[in-house]
């Protein structure tokens, strides 16, 4: 039986993200905070797909998520054939806006408990004859993003650890892909704290979660280390690495401000 676990499977990507595997005839385990939207969606899945859909509502911020996830996944006898690291949120504005928990909270999220579930189901994944894991970054990842400082410095956190591990693994039967999305119609503009301002760049430049997740799975089951969705991210990508960050980083502020 071959099983794709999710976090942060109950809305956007997550979401998307699973309805993708469940096309391609995997059972997905969604693991997210909100217990009825897990419930109907593994109802929804189960119904429309002919798979199997378990679910655990779970708060993957908390620092023994990620053993708690793997523990209920040994008892229930899932072995897992592709983990997906989805979860993540942002916070926007000036660094001082927040307290030191807030901040702590969106670096356990956003790295920790990444880095503890890859860590905690890597050796079950290597016994398969293909496994992959998908990572969920940010095209903030690309450069320095003040009044998103510390987010976009999370996700260029999960854009170097998968990058490094690809290479790690790429002898093995694992393949670890990164998936950057830049504007997406989620909640996280809302999570976030975005301005008005920031709110109206978004929606310019907006993809669906849908489209997203096509092209994340797409890209994971292609092997890629990286995948950057849409061409404006791209190119985003692109002037990051070429223009002086000083440039770089005042236009993006002017966006957060």
């Amino acid at each position: 039986m071959e099983y794709a676990l999710i976090t942060g499977a109950s809305k956007g990507i997550g979401r998307a993200v699973a309805r993708q595997l469940a096309t391609r005839g995997y059972n997905v385990l969604l693991v997210a905070r909100s217990e009825d939207l897990l419930q109907q969606l593994a109802t929804e899945i189960a119904s429309r797909h002919n798979v199997k859909a378990d679910w655990m509502a779970l708060d993957l911020s908390l620092t023994d998520a990620p053993q708690n996830v793997y523990d209920w996944c040994k008892a229930k006898g899932y072995t897992v054939d592709i983990l997906v690291n989805n979860a993540g949120y942002g916070l926007s504005g000036p660094f001082e806006k927040y307290s030191l928990p807030e901040h702590l909270n969106m670096m356990q999220l956003n790295m920790s408990t990444l880095v503890g579930m890859t860590r905690l189901f890597l050796p079950d994944l290597h016994s398969r004859p293909k496994a992959y894991i998908l990572n969920v970054a940010s095209s903030a990842a690309y450069q320095a993003v003040p009044k998103l400082s510390l987010y976009a410095a999370t996700k260029s956190f999960v854009l170097a650890f998968s990058r490094g591990l690809h290479q790690e693994l790429h002898k093995s039967t694992v393949s670890v892909t990164c998936v950057s999305p830049g504007a997406t119609d989620t909640d996280f503009p809302s999570r976030a704290q975005l301005g008005e301002k920031g709110m109206k760049a978004a929606e310019k430049f907006n993809m669906t979660p849908e489209t997203v997740a096509a092209l994340a799975v797409k890209g994971m089951f292609a092997g890629k280390a990286e995948v950057i969705t849409g061409f404006i991210n791209k190119l985003g990508a692109a002037m990051a690495w070429l223009l002086p960050k000083t440039m770089v980083e005042r236009t993006a502020m002017k966006i957060y401000e």
